[in-house]
């Protein structure tokens, strides 16, 4: 129990002590002089006392407080989500591109200064200053679709990309040298769409497209990544038999470097510990989405549930803890959120992903609408509800986002080639809101909308 908790239970045995005995002192004192057992019975009245305390800590009323003071800061976060105000926009970029992904850097000291990569679908990587906003450098020339960036844990100057032309590079962001500081190489026939860096910077992984009838996870050896050791590295080896789609998502554990989780579009989230010598051994848990996964990660104290949104909108949400007990491991599963969210501004249109707020041990998603709206919603074994809705910023569909629980800020960036700094009750310093405006239509018209339509499901 916390101080708090120990507190409001003193002052309501206070109380308790006030009311009920106050009434009986004078009683006691005439009792204490005129009978001679009195200091006895006096004695025995506060051992009850001192037993009767310690039942009420013990008590339904304490578990009572516990529940209302957890209620008590999941509401206080859910205000501040709520009350996210835009603090900053990027200046736009003379060559205007949807933001499909977004990652922040972790500074190496406090105070130091933060980046943002962000991978743009014109193939290119752009860096930025994370308290500004100011744009950097950008690394382009890339051969294939980008598929993600991601900074490493324990050097934040480095960052990773992969794209589909079977390569994850590493970059120097201290450099502008257009050249990678390192280059993980696939096996001939890979086209990478996802990958993930685990939290310990010693593995890579990266998932592929379906080439005939074969799809892999790939893992490469990382270490020394973060000395920005120039060279080229081959596979450590390959899943193979465990999907047989299009991997489309992975994501290692926070805080297990040895834990990771894929998803495809066969519907399939497999949870994999690597430390195992094989494949079939290394898979401990094999979840069905029933549809094709977009977005999963990790949730829960210890981050020992699993979550995954899908193609169609849909939601799922596992607990890896009850894998050893009776208990179902299905938390929640929602075939479209879109019709379980009652959202006002037009609706719920999509769904992006979902973010972990240790804090309040609260798992939340951001969706939104095609006119760029931003939906805050909260996740419970009963349901999904909305939050709050973040407007004036997007004027197009949002693609990526980015949580960071340091300061408790959001990034995201869209298909109106806009990134946006959002923080509690923040008021914006920078005004480029116009001229991102005009640049959204160019846009759209070289790259494929996204699609807010009903997908048929997977059956």
């Amino acid at each position: 129990l916390s101080v708090q908790q120990d507190v409001i239970a003193g002052f309501l045995y206070a109380i308790l002590i006030l009311v009920v005995f106050h009434p009986v002192v004078d009683l006691i004192d005439n009792f204490n002089l005129t009978y001679k057992y009195a200091p006895l019975i006096i004695i025995s009245l506060h051992l009850a006392l001192g037993i009767f305390s310690f039942t009420l800590d013990t008590s339904p009323w304490l578990l009572f407080l516990q529940v209302s003071g957890e209620m008590a800061a999941v509401e206080k976060v859910q205000e501040q989500l709520a009350g996210l105000r835009i603090a900053r926009r990027s200046v736009p970029s003379e060559e205007p591109a949807y933001l499909l992904d977004i990652h922040t850097s972790t500074a190496a000291q406090p105070g130091s200064s933060r980046f943002v990569a962000v991978s743009c679908s014109n193939k290119s990587i752009r860096v930025y200053d994370r308290e500004t906003l100011r744009f950097l450098r950008e690394y382009g020339g890339q051969a294939g679709v980008l598929s993600g960036v991601r900074f490493a844990h324990t050097c934040d100057s480095v960052v990773f990309s992969a794209c589909s032309e079977g390569a994850v590079r590493c970059w120097d962001v201290r450099s502008a040298a257009q050249k990678p500081v390192q280059v993980f190489t696939g096996y001939p026939s890979n086209a990478f769409i996802s990958f993930d860096v685990s939290c310990s910077d010693l593995i890579v992984c990266a998932g592929t497209e379906k080439v005939e009838k074969d799809t892999f996870l790939v893992f490469w050896d990382a270490r020394g990544i973060t000395d920005c050791a120039s060279g080229t590295k081959e596979p450590l080896g390959v899943y193979s038999e465990s999907h047989n789609d299009d991997i489309t998502k992975i994501c290692f554990h926070p805080i297990e470097p040895n834990l990771v989780v894929s998803g495809s579009t066969d519907g399939l989230v497999n949870v994999f510990d690597i430390n195992k010598d094989n494949e079939d051994d290394a898979l401990i848990s094999t979840c069905n989405s029933d549809s094709s996964v977009s977005s999963l990660g990790w949730s829960g104290e210890g981050y020992k549930q699993v979550y995954c949104v899908t193609h169609d909108e849909g939601f799922c949400w596992w607990d890896m803890a009850q894998l050893d007990t009776e208990e179902p491991i299905t938390l929640l599963h929602v075939l479209d959120a879109r019709e379980s969210v009652c959202a006002e501004n037009h609706g719920l249109h999509y769904l992006v992903g979902g973010l972990y707020h240790e804090k309040a041990g609260k798992l939340f998603l951001i969706g939104g609408t095609s006119t760029g709206n931003i939906h805050l919603i909260s996740c419970g074994s009963d349901g999904l509800s909305l939050v709050g809705t973040l407007s004036g910023g997007h004027s197009a569909t949002v693609r990526s986002f980015c949580w960071s629980p340091t300061d408790e800020s959001l990034l995201t960036g869209g298909e109106d080639a806009q990134l946006l700094l959002w923080k509690p009750e923040a008021v914006e310093r920078s005004l480029t809101k116009k001229a991102s405006l005009k640049i959204s239509s160019s846009v759209q018209n070289r790259v494929r909308v996204h699609n807010t339509s009903l997908k048929s499901r997977k059956k």
